[in-house]
């Protein structure tokens, strides 16, 4: 009986992995043709997040860029399982007004604001905490991109500094790999940070309007910033957004990563619209 029902659940994962697969494509073909348009470079990867089976991939999705503030899901993991951070809404802390124009400098800070709001100031607070030494070492036993928090030339500022347009540099491919791990619980840091970190990131919900299979409910990180040129200099002609994380719905669980790279200068091309853009497209991926 075990038997059977192991293959009937066997077929059903790969019937579903083959309507999204499908339908991605189909879905994303016009998208594809309007981000040309643009000048706009995009990478749109979907795994399965119980077998890694690739769903849709396109775009240069094995390139690596800064993290940006999509660094702020493994810096979780590094504070829960060190103990700086306890729960959801502890420790708060206070910001510095004289480090920033943003509202969200100048107030108290908690997780869950730090995740919703994507403070700055608070992650880099959360890394002095940790000191150099046990952040070097959290990046390394969480296998991170090409693990370089050296930061900017010259300027000795990885523990502040590394992932924000400096040196740690990730793929969409091993943004998707690394969420998988997460999801499985299968990180080298403990349940409960785990556990914490998913609590406290921000949830999302693509509405098919009752057209589809349903709508999913998605849990993600956005990320913006500026490419660097040849000579290791943001390029503002050059902005990036991310959008990384996992979507679930009856049936099924996924992991993906969005990243956009333009060709001049944008206010609208940041985490937020890669994003808007995903949830958008996410509805019509998988059609019963």
């Amino acid at each position: 009986m075990n038997a059977r029902r192991d293959s009937v659940i066997g077929r059903r994962a790969l019937t579903n992995a083959i309507w999204i697969g499908l339908t991605l494509a189909a879905v994303a073909a016009p998208f594809a043709a309007r981000a040309a348009g643009n000048g706009k470079t995009i990478c749109t990867v979907v795994l399965d997040a119980a077998t890694g089976a690739p769903l849709f991939r396109q775009g240069p999705c094995d390139r690596r860029v800064s993290p940006a503030s999509t660094f702020k899901i493994p810096l979780a993991l590094m504070g829960y399982d060190a103990g700086v951070l306890e729960d959801e809404r502890r420790p708060s802390w206070d910001g510095r007004p004289e480090s920033s124009k943003n509202p969200a400098d100048t107030r108290s800070v908690d997780p869950t604001a730090w995740e919703r709001d994507s403070v700055v100031w608070y992650s880099q607070a959360l890394t002095r905490k940790l000191g150099l030494e046990r952040f070097r070492d959290y990046v390394e036993r969480l296998g991170y991109g090409n693990r370089d928090i050296s930061g900017n030339p010259g300027k000795a500022d990885g523990l502040t500094h590394s992932w924000l347009m400096s040196s740690l540099a990730i793929s969409p491919d091993e943004q998707v790999q690394f969420l998988r791990r997460f999801l499985a619980r299968d990180l080298p840091v403990s349940r409960r940070a785990q556990d914490m970190t998913a609590a406290i990131l921000p949830q999302f919900t693509a509405d098919d309007g009752g057209r589809f299979a349903g709508a999913w409910t998605v849990w993600g990180k956005t990320g913006s910033g500026w490419m660097r040129d040849a000579s290791g200099v943001p390029d503002r002609n050059r902005p990036f957004g991310w959008f990384v994380g996992w979507a679930e719905r009856a049936g099924g669980r996924v992991v993906f990563a969005r990243l956009e790279i333009g060709v001049a200068p944008s206010a609208m091309l940041s985490g937020k619209a890669a994003r808007d853009a995903f949830l958008a497209e996410l509805p019509s991926m998988a059609r019963p």
